[in-house]
This record gives C-alpha cells, sequence and structure tokens, in this order.
C-alpha cells in the first residue's frame, strides 16, 4: 500500500449513519494490541483554542526534553498534520505501512470503526512505534463519545472552554455541549478548565467531584498583556513576566494561560519541566491558520475562526490590531450561526470577498452575499477561491487595506 492508497482506504469510510459510541474504537484497539495502554496522555477537549493550546503545550514538552506526540485536527493543507512526534509530522510511507497493517484488522470487524477512529488508531501505533513519553491529545467533535474517550487514564484532562457548536451532536444548551466535554475527565485525574462560562464550570466542576478529581480553573485575572504586534505578544501571566508568544490573536495569551496552569499541574504530578523551557516553548511554539500572515505586501492575514465564538474573538483581534475596517474573503458553513457571524463581520468589514466552501455543509456564496448586505457590508460572490483571491489581493493593494481570510479552516489549501 502506498501514501495515496492509504488516504483512499480512510476516507472511504462513512460515519454518517453509524451509531455513536466506543464499542468500535475499544474493539480495534483490543485487536491491534491496545497500544494507548502504554501511553501517557495529555487529553484536550473545548470547543474553541483547543490546536493552539496542544501547540503550545507540546512545543513546552519537547524544549524539557521529553518525546512528544500530538494528535490534532483538522489538518489544514496535508492529512499527515494530524499526527506528529517532536513537532515532525509523519511521513508518507510510515502512514501507508500502518494503513496498510491495520486495514485487514478493520475490514474485519462487523460493525467497522469510521475514519475519525481509524485515524485515532493509527495514531496510538505511530506513538508507541516511536516510544512517546507524553502525547497531547486533541478530542474531536465532543469528548464523551469521541474515540480519543477510548484512554484510560491521562495524566491531566484539559477543556480550553465551552460555546455553542456543533449542536445537533452535542447539544443546544452551554450545559448540555459541557457534559459532553467534561466526559473525557477520568476517575482521579486532574482536570483543568480554561473558559469563561460559569454555567458550563458548573458542570465540569461537579463531573470532577463525581470522579474524584481535582478541579482547576484558570484565573484569566491574573493576565497582564503588554505588547501586541506583529511579531507576537508580551505578557505577563501570574507571577511568570516578560514572557512571549509569536502566535498572534488577542485570544492567543488567554490559551497561553491555559497551557502555563497546565504545566504547573504536570509539574506537581511527576513531571520535570523548566522554566527555561517554558518561555522558550511558548516563543518557538507555531500554529497556522490562526491569525497567521501569510504576506505583507499586501498585508493578508488567514484566521480559521468557523463558528460565533471564534468569529467573536477574530473580529476583537482586528479591532485590537487595526483602526480601520478591512477587506474580508469569507465563507460559512451552513451549519453555523452565518446570522451572527455576518452581524460580527459588520463591524471590521469594507467590503467582502464571498466564496462557497469546498464541503457539503457550505452555504451558497450568493446566500451569504445577501445575508452581508443585510448586515451592511458590500460583498461580492466569486465562483472559485482562486478568482476571489485574485480580486481581494488587487483591491488590497490599490486600497492599502489589510486582506483578512475567514469563515472556514477549508479554505486555507486553496490559498
Amino acid at each position: 500500500m502506498n501514501y495515496t492508497e492509504a488516504l483512499e482506504y480512510i476516507h472511504s469510510v462513512s460515519w454518517t449513519f453509524c451509531k455513536p459510541g466506543l464499542q468500535r474504537i475499544s474493539e480495534l484497539c483490543e485487536k491491534i494490541g491496545n497500544p494507548q495502554n502504554s501511553l501517557k496522555f495529555l487529553h484536550v477537549a473545548g470547543t474553541n483554542g483547543k490546536g493552539s493550546f496542544c501547540a503550545m503545550t507540546e512545543s513546552i514538552l519537547r524544549h524539557a526534553g521529553y518525546k512528544t506526540g500530538m494528535f490534532t485536527s483538522p489538518y489544514v493543507k496535508v492529512f499527515n498534520e494530524r499526527m506528529a512526534v517532536d513537532g515532525e509530522m509523519i511521513e508518507d510511507s510510515e502512514l501507508a505501512q500502518l494503513t496498510e497493517f491495520i486495514r485487514p484488522i478493520a475490514d474485519a470487524m462487523t460493525d467497522k470503526p469510521t475514519e475519525f477512529e481509524l485515524i485515532t488508531a493509527i495514531a496510538f501505533l505511530y506513538f508507541k512505534k516511536h516510544n512517546c513519553d507524553i502525547v497531547v491529545l486533541e478530542a474531536g467533535m465532543g469528548g464523551r463519545l469521541d474515540s480519543t474517550n477510548v484512554i484510560t487514564s491521562p495524566v491531566l484532562s484539559v477543556i480550553t472552554g465551552i460555546a455553542l457548536d456543533h449542536v445537533a451532536f452535542l447539544g443546544d444548551t452551554v450545559e448540555k455541549i459541557a457534559a459532553e466535554k467534561a466526559g473525557i475527565i477520568k476517575k482521579g485525574v486532574p482536570v483543568l478548565y480554561g473558559g469563561r462560562d460559569e454555567s458550563a464550570c458548573n458542570v465540569i466542576k461537579e463531573t470532577a467531584k463525581n470522579q474524584a478529581s481535582a478541579f482547576f480553573r484558570t484565573d484569566h485575572a491574573k493576565l497582564s498583556v503588554k505588547k501586541m504586534t506583529f511579531d507576537g505578544t508580551d505578557f505577563d501571566f501570574d507571577k511568570r513576566q516578560n514572557l512571549h508568544i509569536s502566535l498572534l490573536g488577542k485570544y492567543q495569551p488567554e490559551n497561553a494561560s491555559n497551557v502555563l496552569c497546565a504545566i504547573d499541574i504536570l509539574n506537581e504530578n511527576g513531571f520535570s519541566i523548566s522554566e527555561n523551557a517554558v518561555y522558550e516553548g511558548l516563543k518557538n511554539a507555531k500554529w497556522p491558520a490562526r491569525f497567521e500572515i501569510l504576506s505583507r505586501e499586501p498585508l493578508v492575514i488567514f484566521d480559521g475562526a468557523h463558528n460565533a465564538q471564534g468569529i467573536d474573538a477574530a473580529v476583537d483581534s482586528l479591532r485590537c490590531y487595526f483602526d480601520q475596517k478591512v477587506l474580508v474573503l469569507t465563507g460559512v458553513l451552513k451549519d453555523k450561526d452565518y446570522e451572527f457571524i455576518a452581524k460580527k463581520l459588520s463591524l471590521i468589514a469594507k467590503k467582502a470577498f464571498v466564496i462557497t466552501p469546498d464541503n457539503p455543509r457550505a452555504l451558497n456564496a450568493c446566500e451569504y452575499k445577501e445575508i452581508l448586505e443585510k448586515n451592511g457590508v458590500e460583498a461580492v460572490p466569486f465562483e472559485s477561491v482562486s478568482s476571489a483571491l485574485a480580486c481581494a489581493k488587487e483591491e488590497a493593494l490599490d486600497s492599502g487595506l489589510p486582506l483578512v481570510i475567514l469563515g472556514s479552516l477549508y479554505t486555507y489549501a486553496l490559498i
């Protein structure tokens, strides 16, 4: 099996009509020797901020001398991004080799695993093969029934924050979604909540109590942002002074605060992470498609914000960096709160170049144009990302205005 065949096999599996649950992933892992049982995990769930949290945490752990694994989703350019060891994504040949090993086992199952379950099992094999000291494991959608939740005893469970998203699958209230995310909490394993929603906090805290798990919460009042530029952000958090992150966006210091709390908990539970590793790890952490500068002339920024909370944070960031309205290239999925998103974009968008994301759940560009114009934003629909980008860049050059691309991560690979 080569790399192309491996991806074709992985993507050929449909999850749409599968019953949610951990039965399939449990059976698959057992048949391949339960590789996850010989690994240590830091398990991460939440609505937004998971990827940035994982990237910064992994970077610190690597700078502390640990051999790290990291599992994230979705990928933004190539599939291999989903699993990495010591900051290097899996090689094509190794992905093909592991997929070839697992395929006959998965195909022999009566209730065959879903695509995400296959990927999760492949990642476990990959991390075990490389003898990772610690794996930063990002949950997919939800938590309780997510395939990553097959792990039994992580060293720490983290819930970055809770907001309304994927309501058709996770519930239509913050409390219901929090309960699903809190499903990753394991008996006696400490849990960190990094969000601000009090209702969600109460649900997570109660779950932790029922599981006899120590509960921690990030105190964002201890965060003091000192300087924000396109070279990064300088900030203090609690007793740590003069921290620097290269990741842009007003929300990233808050994500970093969650990371710092997680590191302190790990140090209290047998890890040895120096302050030098903390500072260097934060400074050198990278995470694509989150307020990432793609070019300087014209200034083009990509932000993967795609739900109400994410767009809110992106708009807040843009208002910090710019004292003028910007050009926006955008597209959304129809299962998102696009009415709210359009209203928020009206605060910062002088003109919108509208696309239909390459996704079966996409909202048509012409429909989104009407919604944006209803909110006072001049909008022009395009049939392709390339044509929209060409026109948007030309206008950015002519007007001197920044161009911001946001609304769907699926657009990133096409830019």
